[in-house]
């Protein structure tokens, strides 16, 4: 059945504004300072505890195959608090002001510089990552009394986090020695044609009412200790094989793919949450959220911010003969763009560096990191009329799973976000190569790709300024092991890299050895050889851990790469690259450098600029 993302069709009932609501805007000066300099109170409402259902409809809307595309992009959770409110460590309230009654019934009003207490006035510092991540800090601030906290709570679209099957989830994330867990959130931009808004500024009339495609997909990981944050951007041209999905409305089940597929297909699947399963099978990370926006969602959440910078390294008019290109249309230089211009520019494709989806990618990158300086930087967004304009667009812009599905789960994760200083903030893009089925699309880099994956894993910053941290030895399995000859392992060659072809006959060579040792039923697998950095030992369940350790220790293979895995059978040795010859294993020593193929941008450059393709300049 045809899900529509908007919350009803035809007339609507009159939205109650916010001075409707016991937001009193008088209560503040010209500057958005409580006018007395103490606690503000007024409005009317209660304390505002409630979470709200809000809506379980999902965006259901079209796209072309091979059109440009939306932009998405998002955010972290939990705080200190004293009633309800954030504190520093120093007990002081730490909220951006001024916070009215979003979350309780008093005031709030914030203390000048050198008022009661003699504390200093604070400076406010808003992060915002992206337009939808603008909308996590704007909730927290904008508060208007408990009614219109439910007005806003009612704006949220909500859906299920992950469509997959459970034994393909990934592990949740391993907390740090202080008990702190890094958060993972997937960013994704839809082109979803489901409504007037949305038809009209994707184009391509023919495709209202189709399946939405995921254009735009950034992995945002915020590291455990909050200092520093990293974004893996996958191309939208993306081949890989997909898992199964459950449709949780329709309860459609679709298979998981036999062969390669684009990434964006993966929202037509049931929703965002088989994007977020697709992501987990891949990358072997656990998402913890995702939100979601669309066209008309990221113009809106661009003409609320008001303008971001971007740069161009010659004059650009995305649009030639053929039809192809957004129309973006800017002169050489930097221009703050908004609006219709701000999505032109992220769905640029045709005008970027060679026309490719690595160049947009690019360009999204620019777009966020300017954002967040630029908000960081903005102190207008104080102004109470401004953050009522901000928190109505973000709350009907997105849709986020259920557990982000309130405006004070927003405020939580964006209060988390705003503690990463631009400088600690990585952007970059999945290593990846032309795809051998097919030239025009890629695919992951098989080595690289996946030290990328394993440092997000690992919470091991992007930027490589982590402190040192302590290796906690692997424990040995509580399940003993069987005796060595009547443990069955499979060995297969993993030893393809980029660069050199596999080594004949490695799989064959191992499992003979193992054979030596006493591992009677150990077999080589004729499969042709797969590309695997490191040798690895997988098992599927629990009372195989003992066997699969045993078998490491046998081959002088560290525990620490013994690993639990849905994708075999059985006890599987995969001899990997760093075992191309002889039949002792010597342990390299880790590399936690990010690949140079990862394109990386820092939050902090100023001063980066998109190189302009020839073919769409102008005079």
């Amino acid at each position: 059945m045809a899900r529509s993302g908007v919350r009803g069709e035809g007339a609507r009932p009159r939205v109650r504004q916010a001075d409707d609501l016991g937001w009193d805007d008088s209560l503040y000066d010209e500057n958005g300072d409580a006018a007395d300099g103490g606690g503000a109170s007024g409005g009317r409402g209660g304390d505002a505890t409630g979470q709200g259902s809000g809506s379980t409809s999902r965006d259901n809307g079209s796209s072309r195959t091979g059109g440009d595309s939306a932009h998405a992009d998002g955010p972290g959770a939990g705080s200190d608090r004293r009633n309800g409110r954030p504190v520093d460590k120093d007990g002081d309230d730490t909220s951006a002001e001024p916070r009215g009654q979003g979350r309780h019934g008093g005031g709030g009003g914030r203390r000048r510089g050198g008022g009661d207490g003699g504390h200093p006035r604070r400076r406010r510092r808003i992060l915002r990552w992206s337009a939808s991540v603008l909308a996590l800090l704007i909730l927290g601030t904008a508060g208007a009394g408990y009614l219109y906290y439910q007005h806003l709570n009612n704006n949220i679209k909500k859906d299920d986090l992950n469509l997959g099957d459970e034994k393909d989830r990934a592990a949740k994330s391993k907390a740090n020695a202080a008990g702190q867990t890094p958060l993972n959130i997937l960013l994704i931009g839809s082109d979803a044609r489901d409504t007037k808004e949305n038809q009209s500024l994707g184009g391509a009339k023919d495709t209202f009412g189709g399946t939405p495609l995921a254009d735009v997909q950034m992995l945002l990981h915020l590291s455990a200790d909050r200092s520093n944050m990293s974004v893996i951007s996958m191309p939208r041209d993306t081949l890989l094989k997909m898992p199964k999905c459950t449709d949780p409305d329709t309860k459609k089940v679709y298979p998981a793919t036999v062969g390669l597929v684009m990434t964006n297909i993966s929202l037509g699947r049931g929703g965002p949450g088989c994007t977020v399963a697709t992501w987990e099978k891949l990358t072997k990370i656990h998402i913890d959220h995702f939100i979601k926006i669309d066209f008309s969602g990221v113009v809106s959440m661009a003409d609320a911010i008001g303008g971001v910078p971007v740069c161009v390294d010659a004059n650009i008019y995305s649009k030639d003969s053929q039809g192809h290109g957004s129309g973006l249309k800017l002169k050489k230089g930097t221009t703050p763009v908004k609006g219709t211009q701000a999505l032109a520019w992220l769905r640029t494709r045709y005008g970027f560096e060679d026309n490719t989806d690595i160049g947009r990618t690019k360009a999204q990158h620019q777009y966020m990191n300017s954002m967040v300086r630029q908000l960081r930087e903005n102190a207008t967004i104080s102004n109470p009329g401004k953050l009522r304009s901000l928190a109505e667009t973000a709350t009907n812009a997105l849709t986020v799973d259920k557990g982000l599905g309130s405006p004070l789960k927003l405020y939580d994760l964006g209060n988390e976000l705003k503690k990463v200083e631009p400088k600690r903030i990585t952007m970059t893009t999945m290593p990846w190569q032309w795809a051998v089925s097919d030239s025009n699309r890629v695919e992951p880099k098989p080595v690289e790709a996946e030290q990328l994956f394993r440092l997000v894993r690992e919470d091991i910053a992007l930027d490589g300024k982590d402190k040192k941290k302590t290796v906690t030895a692997v424990k040995a399995s509580t399940d003993p092991a069987a005796a060595d000859d009547q443990i069955g392992v499979t060995v297969q060659n993993g030893t393809r890299t980029a660069a050199l072809g596999p080594v004949g006959g490695r799989a064959r060579t191992v499992s003979q050895l193992l054979v030596g040792k006493g591992f009677t039923k150990a077999e080589a697998d004729s499969s042709p050889a797969t590309a695997e950095e490191t040798t690895v030992i997988r098992y599927p369940s629990a009372d195989l851990q003992g066997d699969a350790q045993a078998v490491a220790k046998a081959l002088g293979v560290p525990l620490s790469a013994v690993k639990k895995s849905t994708d075999v059978s059985g006890v599987t040795l995969v001899v990997g690259a760093d075992w191309r010859e002889g039949t002792a294993y010597k342990a390299k020593a880790q590399d936690n450098t990010t690949p140079e193929s990862a394109d990386v941008l820092n939050g902090a450059k100023t001063d980066a600029c998109m190189h302009v393709n020839k073919d769409y300049t102008w005079s």
